[in-house]
């Protein structure tokens, strides 16, 4: 029998989760019943996680911890002490390993059988328009193209992300309604939950001063700090792809050349909310900001992932300090 251990690595944060619930109700109508824990390596110590896979209850016959972060278990000790747990482990005692990064530490890779490791590569962009339209109709729904544009463009580049916007269309309207670009301006974009992709909105609005989308910034951080899924990495990931379209936009439109709606979907700007934000963003930073930019995120990006989740939310902070009020440039002092 494979040791009772996982290893769920990658971007893909909506399959992977679907993979982890799998396991968990599959343990669930194996034992009957299951005491379930959601842990983070950066706010857990190992030998607590493996105090409650050891520990047995007189009421539930089974455990399962997931364990995210698991690119941080990187210490000799952490290693040794699951190699321990795993020479006398029994199979009403599962652990789950997760991570949004590809691979985690080889010495923790090599304690997982082969058959319990997956990594979930992000789905290419030009697939999510699919998953979107048979979601909708898997749910008896009807969408109109220009919507699933919208909701693409609104929203982050993974299923679970698409899941959560898609659900709110289920909950207004009724299953003869086709959803529309204008029905995805309200539901979404009046309504959604903070993201990275709302957070470039605010740091881009050129009617306010920089140290009003500063504090705007800031703020909608915090809210995205505080949910569920918030992972520095992807939010990151997230502002890079805007900074990224937002160079692109200025490469189509260089020396004043003026592209209509066909042509500018052609170029991935499909819907007219992303044709508005990133015209006024282009008012904000020129092309060579954004190559600056884009170094700045790319920079936070290794800081964090080589000092780990304890200073994340300072090293965003000055990210985004750096992105507005320095256009990129990097600073030693606020100002």
């Amino acid at each position: 029998m494979a040791a009772p251990i996982y290893l769920f690595t990658g971007p893909e944060i909506g399959n992977r989760n679907e993979q982890v619930e799998t396991i968990k109700n599959s343990l669930t109508k194996k034992f009957g019943d299951l005491d379930s824990y959601l842990l983070y390596a950066s706010d857990s110590k190992i030998e607590d996680i493996i105090a409650k896979l050891q520990t047995e209850s007189l009421f539930i016959p089974a455990t399962c911890v997931v364990l995210r972060e698991a690119e941080l278990l990187k210490k000799k000790e952490e290693i040794e002490l699951i190699a321990s747990w795993l020479k006398t482990a029994k199979d009403t005692a599962t652990l789950i390993l997760v991570s949004d990064e590809i691979s985690v530490d080889a010495k923790l890779t090599k304690l997982v059988p082969n058959e319990h490791k997956q990594i979930f590569w992000a789905i290419d962009e030009s697939r999510l328009g699919d998953w979107v339209r048979n979601y909708f109709r898997k749910n008896g729904y009807a969408i109109a193209p220009d919507a699933v544009d919208s909701i693409l463009e609104l929203t982050e580049s993974n299923t679970e992300a698409l899941r959560t916007e898609c659900n709110r269309f289920f909950l207004c309207f009724a299953k003869d309604h086709e959803v529309t670009e204008s029905d995805v301006e309200q539901i979404l974009a009046h309504n959604r939950e903070e993201s990275a992709f709302s957070l470039f909105d605010a740091m881009a609005n050129p009617s306010d001063a920089a140290s009003a989308r500063l504090e705007s910034a800031l703020s909608i951080l915090q809210k995205i700090l505080l949910t569920k899924n918030n992972s520095p990495v992807m939010i990151l990931a997230g502002l890079a792809s805007c900074f990224r379209r937002l160079e692109l936009w200025h490469s189509i439109h260089a020396g004043g050349a003026y592209l209509d709606d066909f042509a500018l979907k052609t170029k991935g700007f499909t819907s007219k909310t992303a044709r508005t934000q990133y015209a006024r963003a282009s008012r904000v930073w020129t092309f060579g900001q954004c190559a600056a930019i884009l170094a700045s995120i790319a920079s936070t990006d290794s800081e964090i992932r080589s000092t780990g989740t304890t200073m994340q939310e300072t090293q965003l902070s000055l990210l985004l300090y750096e992105i507005i009020m320095k256009n990129g440039g990097r600073t030693a002092v606020y100002e």
